[in-house]
C-alpha cells in the first residue's frame, strides 16, 4: 500500500527537520493531500499513528488537510476545479483521473473554449504544510 511509504515519508521528512532544527519535539505536522492522489486518507492516517510511535513526534497532533484541484487552460487561460466538472464525467472517469492523474486530459475538457490542453495548477501530490517543533 502506497499509503504506507508515503507516511513513512513525512515521519522521515519531518524528524530530518526536527534534527536539522536541534529540537527536542515535534508538536504539529500539517499534511496537504492533493484531490487527484488516490490516498486512502485512513489507512494514511492509520499508518503515520503507527510510524510515530517511540520517536520525537510521538505525541504530534498531525492534521491532513485535502487540497481541491484546480485546472487552468492553456488556450483561453480560464481556470476551474475538478468539482466544477465532475457532473459530466462518469464514475470510472473520476476514479481514473484520482488513480492516473495524467488521464485528466483524457477526460476533461476547459468548460470555457473546449480545449482538453491545460495545466493542474494545483491538487496533485502529498507535502507538507507545516511542522511546529519545540526546542
Amino acid at each position: 500500500m502506497h499509503e504506507w511509504a508515503l507516511a513513512e515519508a513525512v515521519i522521515r521528512t519531518a524528524l530530518a527537520l526536527l534534527e536539522r532544527e536541534k529540537a527536542k519535539e515535534i508538536l504539529e505536522v500539517e499534511v496537504l493531500i492533493g484531490e487527484l492522489q488516490q490516498v486512502d486518507i485512513d489507512i494514511f492516517e492509520m499508518a503515520l499513528n503507527e510510524l510515530k510511535k517511540e520517536t520525537p513526534m510521538e505525541k504530534a497532533l498531525i492534521t491532513i488537510k485535502k487540497e481541491p484541484a484546480r485546472f487552468k487552460c492553456r488556450s483561453c487561460g480560464a481556470e476551474w476545479s475538478l468539482s466544477e466538472v465532475e457532473d459530466e464525467l462518469s464514475e470510472e472517469e473520476v476514479e481514473s483521473i484520482h488513480f492516473i492523474p495524467e488521464l485528466a486530459h483524457a477526460f476533461i475538457k476547459c468548460p470555457n473554449c473546449g480545449s482538453p490542453d491545460f495545466d493542474v495548477v494545483q491538487g496533485r501530490g502529498v507535502w507538507i504544510g507545516k511542522i511546529e517543533v519545540r526546542k
